[in-house]
């Protein structure tokens, strides 16, 4: 079994892509433009959990478990900030209050042996675009939080 570092992945923002009532597919984001936000130096996770319903029983004296709907939750990101860079202009623009559309998101994996990289889309709500500080030694940071409104395509390394 491969094991790959996170080192060297990379992560785009796409456009306004809008949910819809079936899981999305690889071919849903072909359309998209994609621009890279550079200076990615802290990715969080993605990938659903189902909800929980508890269903106290009170003839059995017991909770009856069941899995409910999924979320893919918020994927927690953090930029080295580069005022200049297109694509943390965009992310800082998708951020405003006033934008309330679904951005695609596409991350490339480093693991392509020869070829394509392993590849995951999803739309998400770019939440914020905070500027963080820090201490004397560190660099300024732009971190965003994505809210993942839909299933997370996974598509294999070629």
């Amino acid at each position: 079994m491969a094991l790959y570092p996170v080192a060297g992945c990379h992560i785009f923002l796409g456009g306004v892509l809008s949910d819809k009532a079936t899981d999305f597919i690889a071919a849903d984001f072909t359309s998209q433009v994609w621009t890279e936000i550079d200076g990615w130096v802290a990715a969080g996770p993605i990938g659903d959990t189902g909800q929980l319903i508890t269903t106290p029983i009170i003839n059995r004296g017991r909770d009856i478990k069941q899995k409910g709907t999924s979320n893919a939750g918020n994927m927690q990101n953090e930029f080295a900030q580069n005022v200049t860079d297109a694509g943390q202009l965009l992310l800082i623009a998708a951020a405003q209050p006033t934008d309330k559309n679904n951005r695609a998101i596409r991350v490339d994996l480093n693991d392509a042996v020869g070829g394509a990289p392993s590849k995951r889309f999803f739309i998400a709500l770019i939440m914020n675009a905070e500027e963080v500080g820090g201490g004397a030694n560190t660099i300024r940071m732009l971190r965003s939080t994505f809210e993942v409104n839909s299933n997370i395509v996974r598509v294999a390394a070629t």
